[in-house]
């Protein structure tokens, strides 16, 4: 197999590179500006778009034999679409997102991204960690969110096409430097995405550090299985999570370090409810974090949510030990996405696999320190069907 990368010929074997040569590239005719190959199921657009600071933004689309495509980019690891079959074999994009890079790097509230170096908020951007104290951004005020001003939704990664036995995917590496955003170590990260036969997207995370830091990674896609382009909301999708309780927070969203029950709450989703049922004895909306029931970092069933109207199907799996559930509360109507949709109130929602927010302040929850000679470890699994 060979992918063609502006002059560069590299030859893939079980998904490794093993050669790399100079090649003329083949004459398209004046329109043609961008590197394109397509390989089973895999394209790779190098030149996409560019960035304000003038580096050029790759594409990856990977399609398989039932209808699924997923398409990313390197700017933030960044899941920019996503279309899937309903009931009558009809696709549509279900993530919400925007036609160009320009949104990605701005105003888009991490749509699609890869997000770190801590997801979730940290209280008043502090935290001790053996001995010294860290102030990081809070740019979620008064609280630190989603790694910082510039986390790594905001950063470039580097990407590689890989194969897999049952389909293609994408392999984005990043570097995150000693004090980058105020966090300790230098932290080595790659985020893998896989597109398999079963309409599978399988997310894989490993990272390590040369110094003991805090690290809580997860993707953050808006879905809408109506699609993102229905202009309709999500609350008429119905929802279970495999939670039997949640962390209770304060008015700034920081937990109290409770574990609280669902059983008698809006919160209660351990059989399905459409989400806009309860949602309004809700204060705000949703926006909380579930105890999955399963602790023991195996990959677990954590969420499953139908679309009536369409059939669709989506399932999350997960070894992480908490589910952020979020329904586009702060979507306002100030941002315009993909074929000129308006971005409303409960267009999209998050349903985001991670460690608990304010881990690093709460050390009753389950770890999030990382350490030398240690690897950090996520897979997340968004798997669809119809019914």
């Amino acid at each position: 197999m060979v992918r063609v990368t502006g002059m560069c010929m590299v030859v893939l074997a079980a998904g490794l590179i093993v050669g790399c040569t100079e090649t003329e590239p083949a004459d398209e005719g004046p329109e043609e500006t961008a590197a394109v190959s397509e390989i089973e199921g895999l394209t790779v657009d190098s030149n996409w778009d560019t960035r304000a600071t003038g580096e050029a933004v790759t594409r990856y689309v990977l399609k398989n034999s039932s209808g699924m495509t997923a398409v990313l980019i390197d700017h933030g690891a960044t899941l920019i679409g996503l279309e899937v079959p309903d009931r009558d074999g009809n696709s549509a994009d279900i993530v919400l997102g925007f036609d160009r890079v320009e949104p990605y790097t701005g105003a888009s509230p991490y749509m699609g991204a890869t997000v770190g170096r801590y997801a979730n908020r940290i209280a008043l951007g502090k935290f001790s960690l053996d001995g010294e104290d860290y102030t990081l951004a809070t740019n979620n005020d008064p609280n630190h969110l989603h790694g910082g001003d510039v986390g790594f939704d905001k950063v470039m990664w580097e990407g590689e096409p890989i194969e897999v036995d049952d389909g293609v995917g994408v392999r984005f590496r990043y570097v995150s430097e000693d004090g980058e955003e105020g966090y300790p170590g230098n932290l080595r990260m790659t985020v893998t995405y896989t597109l398999g036969a079963t309409n599978e997207l399988r997310i894989e995370y490993e990272a390590e550090t040369d110094a003991a830091t805090h690290v809580n990674l997860t993707h953050h896609s808006y879905f809408n299985l109506a699609g993102a382009t229905s202009g309709s909301t999500i609350l008429d999708h119905v929802l279970t999570i495999a939670a039997a309780s949640y962390t209770p927070g304060d008015e700034t969203f920081i937990p109290t370090g409770e574990i609280a029950p669902v059983e008698g709450t809006p919160l209660d989703f351990r059989t399905p409810y459409a989400i806009g049922d309860r949602i309004a004895s809700v204060e705000g909306g949703y926006d909380h974090n579930f105890v999955l029931d399963s602790q023991d970092g195996t990959l677990s069933l954590a969420a499953k949510v139908v679309h009536p109207g369409t059939g669709r199907v989506m399932e999350i799996l997960t070894t992480e030990p908490g589910l952020q559930f979020y329904t586009g509360n702060f979507l306002d109507g100030t941002l315009t996405g993909k074929g000129g949709t308006v971005y409303e109130r409960n267009f999209g929602f998050c349903l985001e696999a991670q460690k608990y927010p304010d881990t690093p302040n709460k050390p009753g929850f389950p770890t999030s320190v990382l350490r030398p000679g240690e690897t950090y470890r996520q897979t997340t699994i968004h798997r669809f069907s119809t019914e």
